[in-house]
């Protein structure tokens, strides 16, 4: 796998320099964790039913999603309904849910039939202090309390210490070393709340807390308020986390989680590294995910925008009409199989071009003297300009009906 791999994408050479994937730690196996039904559903105005959620458990598990993190059992009756509905589906993906550090809650996600939980608690001194309103003590002791129930109920116990990526590392070694020690921890998630980490910063963090424990392994929770989550995250598992977590469209609270679909994508295209999910099949997953979450996409958001395969500039339009025959990443950083999408189209508005208007022509079935063709395009230029968008075919053909 390269940096032009064939009918795949086509991207920088540089990213594949020795110098530059000699510093890569990448795990030998990554595995994504879905947060869609719990973090995703954080987002304000986000309400999934139990029907819609054992519906996106499917999707994700066909998508090759590793683990499905199915929602919060203590959050309602319904909720943990959905979390039994999809451990008793027999999928392919480990079930997790979302526990607050309370035995009680362990013993809810063990009744539900999941095959782990992730244990959360405040993970900073200033939140635990101002917010929560406890002492480190109390945390620490609820967390050893809880960990080690769900531990001896056979669950896999996914430490989870919120806003962990501003708390002190000193504070937060401590923390996970008096719960691994006294209770249990089969993973730590290194948590960045807020979206508070730079790329260099996660990394920098993840490398440290690898370095101390040995015994368990290190998961990456971002959010992105900075719209650094993806970078992030990358940066964090290239030293060596072995667990991302994601949500379909990045949905999630305030500016939303790690995407699913850029952090897959590049994984493969950028850093050559295989994840298993099924990239062909993304977007079939983002458009149910929008669909159910009545949450829409913007056009242009990266990997499952309904606009990102198309051009209406005229310059652009003209090298995409010659250059797809030959090659269509003479023009794309990627190929649109490889997500599940269409081949692009060319728009008509105030920027385009003479190729712009012969694939309307040709998308219409309709023709023009040649002589006209000019005055057709300045037609289409005006009406862009006057509905303040590009032209619909409607419109189109009414301008054609003018020039006749």
């Amino acid at each position: 796998m390269g940096s032009n791999e064939r009918g795949k994408w086509w991207v920088s050479p540089s990213n594949y320099d020795e110098e530059v994937r000699g510093e890569f730690r990448f795990a030998p196996q990554i595995e994504i964790l879905d947060t869609t039904l719990r973090d995703g559903e954080q987002q304000a105005g986000v309400v999934l039913n139990l029907k819609d959620k054992v519906e996106i458990a499917k999707k994700l598990d066909e998508v090759g999603v590793h683990r499905i993190e199915a929602g919060t059992p203590a959050t309602s009756e319904e909720d943990a309904q959905a979390i039994k509905e999809i451990a008793s589906l027999g999928l392919k993906a480990k079930i997790f849910c979302f526990c607050r550090a309370m035995p009680k809650d362990m013993e809810l996600a063990k009744s539900l039939g999941v095959d782990g939980v992730i244990c959360e608690i405040i993970g900073s001194e200033e939140m635990l202090k101002f917010g929560k309103r406890w002492t480190p003590e109390q945390a620490a002791a609820a967390c050893v309390e809880a960990t080690k129930a769900a531990h001896d109920m056979g669950l896999y116990v996914t430490l989870f210490p919120a806003d962990g990526s501003r708390a002190r590392l000193e504070y937060l070694i401590g923390f996970a070393d008096k719960v691994s020690q006294e209770g249990h921890i089969d993973s730590l998630a290194l948590v960045d709340t807020f979206g508070a980490f730079s790329p260099e910063g996660a990394a920098s963090r993840i490398r440290k807390l690898k370095e101390r424990f040995t015994s368990f392994s290190i998961e990456a929770h971002f959010h992105s308020d900075y719209d650094l989550g993806t970078a992030s995250t990358i940066a964090a598992l290239k030293e060596g986390a072995s667990v991302a977590h994601v949500t379909v469209n990045g949905i999630g609270e305030r500016a939303g989680s790690v995407g699913l679909e850029p952090l897959a994508v590049s994984l493969e295209a950028l850093y050559g590294v295989k994840t298993g999910i099924k990239l062909e099949k993304l977007l079939e997953l983002s458009e149910l995910v929008a669909k159910l979450t009545n949450f829409p996409v913007a056009p242009n958001k990266p990997i499952v925008g309904n606009r990102l395969f198309g051009w209406s500039t005229g310059l652009p339009s003209s090298l995409w009409s010659n250059a797809k025959q030959e090659d269509p990443l003479i023009m794309l950083p990627y190929h649109y199989d490889l997500i599940g999408a269409k081949e692009p189209v060319l728009y008509l508005d105030k920027k385009s071009g003479k190729d712009n208007l012969k694939y309307w022509l040709t998308k219409t079935n309709l023709t023009v003297p040649e002589d006209k063709e000019r005055d057709l395009l300045d037609l289409a230029k005006a009406k862009s300009l006057e509905v303040k968008r590009d032209l619909n075919e409607t419109e189109f053909k009414e301008l054609v009906k003018k020039i006749s």
